[in-house]
């Protein structure tokens, strides 16, 4: 097995860890969804195909599925309330599905930000921001942050419309809205705000917000006053975060992830592999008809394009990259 990683970052490389290629469909399914970690340690992922979410144990087994009324699980964030857990999912309101002759074509959908149980059950929803931007524009929500209670937070719902305005939303825990950020408060307009994550490192709990088409984050306060950008001069496509201890990962969607250090530095980047860009039909091939098919380029220790992102409490990082057929990675740390 390949290692990635430098300066005390050393991981071992684990691909085809979970058993996506079944059912069939899953193989022609065009994978696009984020992932989160239980407190007992499985993985909560989403098909490639079915609008279903998936939970796998440690070692990739599906162990339960369920249905759920969503075009994509694309952005999926875990919480804890009294005790239960949660899943909030961002569903961006667009899949893109093979029809007849090979192309993939997108299925229109209207975004919803949905919670459920474990058990699948639907708990709660959030309505369309009541934002001038939509009375012509599109609400496409791709992740969701909650200043949960259970670390002291105010419970806000923040969520990031990544797919269709470029704003992040604030709603108070009840679901009614407060106010949005288009990013012009901060560094300039948001391009593709593509995750949002409370960042608890340190004393002063802060909101990251992946500025992805500008490569940068833009941090502020879970007031909404901005803080900082981070990033510029070493990211190009922030697209999710996971922490573990006082460090932060950072999935890049142009084939790599970022190790950041408490104090905002880059420590190494995890499987780099930007050439891959410049492969016709990226993140997949092209048949000879130009329709999009599952990529023959994936490579052993080099990522094709990190879209979802988690880390469990042992510190082992799964990835979920977005392509036809899906590919979910598990990085293992090793032992200095």
């Amino acid at each position: 097995m390949a290692r990635v990683g430098e300066d005390g970052e050393v991981y071992e490389w684990q691909d085809g860890w979970a058993d996506l290629a079944e059912p069939q469909e899953a193989t022609t399914g065009w994978a696009h969804h984020g992932l989160a970690v239980t407190r007992a340690g499985e993985i909560v992922g989403f098909h490639p195909e079915r609008s279903e979410v998936v939970i796998f144990d440690k070692q990739g087994r599906a162990l339960r599925s369920w249905a759920v009324p969503l075009t994509e699980g694309h952005g999926i964030t875990l919480v804890e309330e009294d005790g239960e857990e949660y899943l909030w999912i961002a569903d961006p309101g667009g899949k893109a599905r093979r029809v007849p002759g090979g192309a993939y074509e997108v299925e229109p959908a209207p975004g919803q930000v949905v919670k459920f149980d474990l058990d699948g059950s639907e708990v709660a929803r959030l309505a369309r921001p009541p934002h001038p931007d939509y009375e012509k524009g599109r609400y496409a929500p791709t992740s969701v942050a909650v200043d949960e209670p259970a670390h002291g937070g105010g419970g806000d719902i923040w969520v990031g419309d990544g797919y269709g305005e470029s704003l992040v939303h604030r709603f108070h825990s009840d679901g009614s809205y407060v106010s949005s950020l288009s990013g012009e408060e901060g560094a300039g307009r948001f391009d593709c705000p593509h995750a949002v994550f409370i960042d608890r490192r340190h004393a002063v709990p802060e909101l990251w917000v992946a500025d992805r088409g500008n490569g940068r984050v833009q941090v502020y306060g879970l007031d909404g006053s901005f803080r900082r950008v981070v990033g510029e001069p070493f990211l190009n496509s922030p697209s999710a975060f996971a922490p573990y201890g006082d460090k932060l990962v950072i999935a890049e969607l142009y084939a790599r992830l970022a190790i950041v250090g408490p104090d905002d530095e880059l420590i190494c980047y995890l499987g780099d592999n930007g050439a891959v860009r410049e492969h016709p039909g990226w993140p997949n091939d092209l048949d000879e008809h130009e329709h999009p098919v599952r990529t023959a380029e994936l490579q052993h220790g080099r990522f094709n394009s990190p879209h979802g992102l988690t880390v469990d409490a042992a510190g082992n990082i799964y990835v979920a990259e977005w392509l036809i057929g899906g590919r979910m990675i598990k990085l293992v740390p090793v032992a200095s």
